[in-house]
């Protein structure tokens, strides 16, 4: 599994926390001092979090199970929808809707009406119908392509959410902890660390956020290569067994 370094973790700035009055006090055991006014993040709990992490979301990866990412915040959203676009998991980057995950069935119909507006513009049902309605279906299309476009093949809720700063999606980890999914997410010293797999860091910077979603989109790499990698071996096994058999009749 792609390790990250003490320099890059220090380079990027993932260890500079918030204002000390801003701090959550919960956060304590993983800052290592405060320096003029601003809490530090310890580091090398930040890599012994992040390999913890890591390590189980390679494992989900591996079983074939989906992880949904969510990062709505200004800084964060285009590097996640880049990251995660490469290993093909579902992300949230522009607005998490209400119940997205608690009411999935809701979410799931509003996935079918854009689907049904693409097979629309298919089979010729667009040219039967006015200027104006076409306008008025093709800016929904957009607002649905907007708000669900990169969850369109999640079928099922999701085995694990992957959160960029949990008190800015503080919606999204109250679902996810009322459904008993798992939750990774980078944690800053202003946040509540109170979930499955916190990784303390600097959630505001933009160079920070890259390094810890580079680790984190590698692990998920290298569980969906095991899964293929397992797979052609099942693939071959099967494959072979026949012949085996067919080996085995000729000598009798």
């Amino acid at each position: 599994m792609a390790k990250v370094d003490f320099k890059q973790l220090l380079d990027a700035g993932v260890h500079f926390g918030h204002l000390k009055r801003k701090w959550n006090p919960k956060m304590a055991p993983y800052i290592f001092e405060e320096q003029n006014g601003i809490h530090i993040i310890d580091l090398h709990k930040t890599m012994i979090k992040l390999d913890e992490a890591n390590a189980a979301i390679k494992q989900i990866a591996k079983s074939g199970r989906q992880i949904l990412f969510v990062a709505t915040k200004k800084q964060a959203k285009d590097i996640v929808e880049q990251k995660v676009k490469e290993t093909g998991m579902p992300y949230i980057t522009e607005r998490w809707s209400g119940g997205m995950l608690t009411n999935f069935r809701t979410v799931r119909k509003a996935i079918k009406k854009m689907k049904a507006i693409d097979a629309m513009e298919k089979d010729g049902t667009f040219d039967k119908i006015s200027k104006r309605e076409r306008l008025q279906i093709r800016r929904e299309r957009i607002k649905l392509e907007r708000n669900l476009g990169s969850i369109v093949d999640m079928r099922r809720v999701p085995s694990a959410l992957f959160v960029v700063d949990v008190s800015k999606e503080n919606i999204a980890v109250a679902e996810a902890k009322k459904l008993g999914i798992p939750i990774f997410a980078m944690v800053d010293t202003n946040s509540d660390p109170s979930i499955d797999f916190p990784i303390p860091s600097n959630d505001d910077a933009s160079k920070s956020i890259s390094v810890i979603m580079e680790a984190v989109t590698q692990a998920v790499k290298e569980g969906l290569e095991l899964r293929n990698a397992e797979r052609k071996d099942v693939k071959k096994e099967n494959t072979d067994k026949p012949e085996q058999k067919k080996t085995r009749a000729r000598k009798k």
